[in-house]
């Protein structure tokens, strides 16, 4: 019997509550178990290849800069080997708008160089005078949890502000950005500025998340998730709410936009909700549902299309070009 038959004999002899204890009821859960992983490495819509750049080659630069442009790669705000960001940096900045990038990758994995990060954003803004930031931070192997996680990009952006004058930029003039967990991460800070001052941060001008399904983490567990968000977040419901957006969110927050994949069930109404408080509490917040794939609201952002309008035109309303 191939394993496709054997797995429909086995549903089948489930289905009709003839699978006893022993050999047929274990094959049985071992087929389950590896349906549940494949749908579950599957489900982030295989951002974690993405990510490590199956099929791009890896760490790569960006296709193209633009003409005189330069890129100073593994900086240090940290003493671990994670804690390491690059700035692309345009001819001729000078007081230049600044955009602090967080890369995702389910807290587990991903990397500030891989093209998917970079490559579309540097071609669309790099031209128009940003200088970019892509940061790396501590992953969860390593990370004594994700509010760890959390503080690297806080310090990060403390390191990075610091230090934009030397490279023409504006440390007054920065937007946050991550994409999947690290939106989940520059949520964080949007909602609770504290995380980021005890660190010396600057305020910033804005926040764009791309696609979290985490800012409201304890919504998130108390519901079906995928199985890696335990080992990210545990099973201590006071981890949850200080790892939480919507519960760290207690005053008016910078400007923020929300982009949410309409294909996933979870993303667009945690994005309404989050966004629901933060204009409860005063703050300027929007939602910007696309019918796209999870990976595609990072990959695909800097490409022309009325997407990159959208998001451009919110970082436009806050003053920049």
């Amino acid at each position: 019997m191939n394993r496709r038959r054997r797995g429909l004999f086995l549903g089948l002899m489930a289905g009709a509550g003839v699978v006893q204890a022993g050999p047929l009821r274990e094959a049985l859960r071992e087929r389950i178990e590896q349906r549940r992983q494949a749908r579950e490495s599957s489900g982030i819509d295989g951002e974690e290849q993405a990510l490590q750049g199956r099929g791009s080659g890896g760490r790569t630069a960006p296709v193209s800069l633009p003409a005189g442009a330069r890129v100073l790669r593994d900086l240090s705000y940290g003493p671990d080997a994670q804690q390491r960001f690059d700035v692309y940096i345009p001819a001729g900045a000078r007081s230049a708008p600044l955009l602090f990038m967080v890369h995702g990758g389910a807290w587990m994995v991903g990397d500030k160089g891989y093209a998917p990060v970079v490559n579309q954003k540097v071609s669309r803004w790099l031209p128009l005078g940003y200088v970019l930031v892509s940061i790396n931070y501590r992953m969860s192997r390593t990370a004594p949890d994700v509010l760890a996680q959390a503080d690297d990009a806080a310090r990060a952006l403390a390191h990075v502000q610091a230090q934009a004058g030397n490279w023409g930029a504006d440390p007054a003039r920065v937007l946050l950005m991550g994409h999947s967990a690290g939106a989940h991460l520059v949520a964080l800070l949007a909602a609770d500025a504290e995380l980021a001052a005890r660190h010396g941060c600057r305020p910033w001008l804005g926040m764009v998340s791309l696609d979290s399904a985490a800012l409201d983490v304890v919504a998130t567990m108390e519901s079906r998730h995928y199985r890696f968000y335990d080992k990210v977040f545990g099973r201590d419901r006071a981890l949850w709410l200080a790892a939480s957006p919507y519960h760290r969110l207690h005053s008016k927050p910078a400007p923020m936009l929300l982009v949410c994949s309409t294909r996933r069930g979870d993303s667009c109404p945690q994005a309404e909700s989050f966004a629901a408080k933060a204009r409860q509490l005063g703050g300027r917040a929007s939602v910007l549902p696309v019918d796209m794939k999870h990976g595609e609201t990072n990959t695909d952002l800097g490409k022309a299309s009325a997407y990159t309008d959208a998001v451009h035109a919110f970082m436009r309303g806050l003053g920049m070009p």
